[in-house]
């Protein structure tokens, strides 16, 4: 059996304080507009392999945070099981071809215990998920934080949305 950290986090840029640095830069004036506990929040949700971010009293400086594993994120352990007669690996996302209105597919296990298949994507579309202003957009727009049923559509393009998240077929 093999984790989720194994199939997804290959391509899964950790930020270096730099890159937090950057971005907190970035955010310029709203700076002064936000108490560094929201600052602090922000940032964290932003990036989403961070916690316990320390910023100095003005909120202009990062001085420390902790790296968080993709585990933390999705718990997915990838197996093997039995869908329709045929063997599939479930929680592993893979693209399709026999269902034109779909890009992908992935096979779970719902509340039941019976294995189904969940599809999702537009194959009209390209994913930009490495571009971290498209990337915050889509995951605000989809309210991606809150998605947490593995048997939805939704949940699995939130997964894909990641930095750096692959899909190896």
């Amino acid at each position: 059996m093999k984790t989720f950290k194994e199939f997804f986090t290959l391509g899964v840029n950790k930020p270096t304080k730099d890159q937090i640095q950057d971005y907190l830069n970035r955010l310029g004036s709203s700076v002064r507009l936000l108490s560094n506990k929201d600052l602090i929040r922000s940032i964290e949700r932003y990036f989403k392999t961070i916690k316990n971010l320390k910023l100095d009293h003005s909120g202009r400086k990062v001085l420390a945070f902790e790296e968080v594993c993709c585990d933390d994120c999705y718990d997915h352990i990838v197996e093997e099981s039995e869908y329709q007669g045929k063997k599939v690996k479930l929680n592993d996302p893979i693209r399709t071809n026999e269902n034109p209105k779909k890009k992908f597919k992935v096979y779970v296990k719902n509340a039941q215990g019976k294995v189904v298949v969940v599809r999702f994507g537009d194959p009209n579309m390209e994913i930009k998920r490495d571009d971290p202003k498209r990337r915050a957009a889509f995951r605000a727009r989809h309210n991606c934080d809150d998605k947490k049923d593995k048997t939805t559509p939704g949940y699995w393009s939130c997964m894909q949305w990641r930095a750096g998240a692959k899909v190896d077929n």
